[in-house]
């Protein structure tokens, strides 16, 4: 685990990075990094092979050139929604309007994946790291986001009421 600066403020720990089906919204994968790792270096752990579009916030522009993207799985398409400050930056009109209606159609599908984590955060009020090595954290992990489709999955069966 390692150390880093998010802003004016110093964070230590890890990130989780998961793989979410975009149908069910369930956790497929699971992985952990340090907290001064990028998330697009954990892409090609998150993808099992089956994906023919992919979607992600910011975070992963460019992951389509990386080369164990390319090599793994060539044929998927990758979302990538833009950056703010792009779509700021662009002169008031319909253009700036259309990309804003794409961008918020883009961001519906990977607002999917904070849902495992508002479970895990929220109901299970795991908010820090419990052990000092990645290896105890991510098996601690497994087990949070296990349980966490079992929860999100009660509640798709009850038809989104609060389980």
């Amino acid at each position: 685990m390692h150390q880093t600066k998010k802003g004016n403020a110093w964070h230590f720990g890890l990130k989780a990075h998961i793989g979410v089906d975009a149908e069910s919204g369930l956790v497929h994968t699971v992985t952990a990094t340090a907290a001064n790792v990028a998330d697009i270096a954990q892409t090609h752990a998150l993808l099992h092979g089956e994906e023919k579009v992919v979607f992600a916030d910011a975070g992963y522009l460019g992951v389509e050139k990386r080369e164990e993207i390319a090599a793994q799985c060539p044929e998927v398409e990758f979302q990538i929604a833009a950056k703010r400050g792009k779509i700021k930056a662009m002169a008031e009109g319909p253009l700036k309007e259309a990309k804003q209606g794409l961008e918020k159609c883009k961001a519906q599908v990977p607002a999917r994946v904070e849902h495992p984590f508002h479970v895990i955060k929220n109901l299970f009020r795991h908010r820090k790291a419990r052990y000092r090595g990645l290896a105890k954290n991510l098996a601690q992990l497994h087990a949070l986001f296990g349980l966490a489709n079992l929860v999100l999955a009660k509640r798709a069966l009850l038809g989104g009421a609060l389980a």
